[in-house]
């Protein structure tokens, strides 16, 4: 995926179409391909049948029903009719067909990346940890207390923090549920895991817990469970756990709904002069934590975005950090490429575990993985979950998978690891950030305008057209590879600008205010 050309060594102009690999039966198009137009393939011609959309494919040669479909040099499905060279290959001959490999398992361990010495302007807090951003998190506990939380965060414009600059803003965080599920279960556990997350975060520098009174999952359990004392400073006493509570309200307790927020709008401004004596200071890029995500891919995503931000991936795990690489939908079909490099055998025996799972959930609600490419992909050109996620796990790069984590779990292995979340992006990142990514990476294809407080999103398009069709929306252009930049190229430039991110710059969603509504904890489990 990284060895083609992206200009025509003859004339030195953009090409029209790409074969990714030699062993590819089908080339994608960089434009639109009238019918009867002659596209060059390496020695040989073959004549377009119809009009093809940009980002879709074109068959080379002949390929019989049940016979394969490669791109990427890898299978992506198998013919289901017929189809002559020249042909558009999408969802009305083209079907998924994959099958799991069992035994090719931390076969192809790659050596460690020769270290590299990169630095930003973070947050250092007592416990170690390093924020990107320094906000006052007002954080609901259940469904009931959600409006009061919006309300308290609402009172902190500009006009209230203009004493506070280092303070980038007080948010709620809201969510559907918090009650109506089992004590303790699979489902309470879940959300107590992204609610104490949050809580945790490092670019969160004070909170507060907002509760209704009555919900099953109460304040004292979650304080308890995800240890939220320690966050404060407070030790811990099991004989009087009241003591040991932070900074906590319930509304039942608190005479309703408006003396609620004047007592929660009272202790966020005593929270506001502690929060704001937080000065960024230069620190190794180890202490960055970047959740890798993808979101309305096209057919452009696997050749451009998706592959530069591997790049970036692989500069930052030299430089000790981490990324997280989640959306296990998206990583059917492409899982060999992770746990042939997994650390041993028993991580990539996880990610396949997780893997199962998603069968059985699926097949539980009648649905199936090959459900995942939405309208929006199969119209920028992505036609099977296999070629989409092959593009997706790009993202990834190329350095040995440390670890697989379950969703929302703290993330404390450095390098290459993978969550498991869907692939719905606010639930995917909503994990990712809850379980310490401090600094979003979020390719698009067919334009996706995405923000999540308090981890800032930098946005990277995958075509030069969208990036300009959405300037307020897009950070980066990685089209500019169909453009003659190589690839390597562009992935250090984003890199590096994924270090002036976290140093302060704000990305587009930041100006526009996006990231208030996007926090979705993906919770398993019945309502009761």
């Amino acid at each position: 995926m990284r060895a083609f050309e992206s200009q025509s060594p003859a004339t030195g102009s953009p090409r029209s179409h790409l074969q990714l690999h030699p062993r590819d039966n089908v080339v994608v198009c960089l434009r639109q391909a009238q019918k009867g137009e002659s596209l060059q393939v390496g020695s040989g011609e073959v004549l377009v049948q119809e009009t093809i959309p940009p980002g879709h494919k074109v068959a080379l040669e002949s390929i019989g029903i049940g016979e394969p479909v490669y791109k990427f040099g890898y299978p992506i499905g198998k013919a289901s009719a017929n189809i002559r060279p020249g042909e558009h290959v999408h969802v009305h001959n083209l079907r998924t067909d994959h099958q799991i490999d069992l035994e090719a398992i931390a076969t192809d361990i790659p050596e460690p990346f020769a270290p590299l010495q990169h630095s930003f302007l973070g947050y250092r807090r007592s416990n170690g940890q390093v924020g990107t951003r320094n906000y006052v998190a007002v954080i609901s506990n259940v469904n009931c207390s959600a409006s009061v939380a919006r309300m308290v965060a609402q009172q902190f414009g500009e006009q209230e923090l203009r004493d506070f600059p280092n303070v980038d803003g007080v948010i709620s965080f809201r969510h559907e549920a918090g009650c109506a599920m089992a004590w303790d279960g699979i489902r309470h556990r879940m959300l107590n895991d992204v609610l104490g997350g949050i809580a945790r975060h490092p670019n969160i520098g004070g909170f507060l817990l907002v509760g209704l009174g009555c919900e099953q999952g109460t304040l004292d359990h979650l304080v308890s469970t995800q240890r939220l004392h320690q966050i404060q400073g407070i030790p811990s006493n099991p004989a009087t756990p009241a003591e040991n509570m932070p900074a906590v309200l319930s509304i039942q307790s608190s005479g309703g709904t408006r003396q609620t927020v004047a007592r929660a709008v009272n202790m966020v401004r005593e929270m506001l002069p502690r929060v704001n004596a937080a000065q960024r200071e230069r620190v190794s890029a180890a202490h960055l934590t970047l959740a890798l995500e993808c979101g309305g891919s096209d057919g452009y995503s696997g050749i451009t975005a998706n592959p530069a931000l591997g790049i970036a991936s692989d500069l930052l795990v030299a430089s000790g950090g981490t990324a997280i690489l989640s959306e296990t939908a998206e990583i059917f079909g492409a899982e060999h490429l992770l746990t042939r490099r997994a650390r041993t055998r028993e991580v990539a025996e996880k990610l396949l575990e997780r893997i199962e799972w998603w069968r059985w959930y699926c097949a539980n609600y009648g649905e199936e993985f090959d459900s995942n490419p939405s309208v929006g992909n199969k119209q920028g050109g992505l036609t099977t979950i296999t070629e989409k996620s092959l593009g997706a796990v790009s993202k990834g790069g190329s350095a040995a998978l440390e670890a697989v984590y379950e969703y929302a779990q703290p993330v404390g292995k450095k390098g290459f690891v993978v969550m498991d979340t869907p692939g719905f992006d606010p639930a995917s990142v909503t994990g990712m950030v809850a379980g310490g990514a401090n600094l979003v990476a979020f390719t698009t294809g067919r334009g996706s305008c995405f923000g999540f407080k308090p981890a800032p999103s930098f946005k990277i398009a995958s075509n030069s057209a969208l990036f300009e069709r959405l300037p307020d929306d897009m950070d980066f252009n990685a089209g500019k590879i169909l453009e003659g930049h190589s690839l390597e190229e562009v992935g250090h430039e984003l890199f590096l600008q994924l270090l002036d991110t976290a140093s302060g710059k704000p990305t587009c969603s930041e100006r526009l205010g996006i990231g208030d509504e996007e926090f979705v904890p993906w919770l398993v489990g019945p309502v009761l």
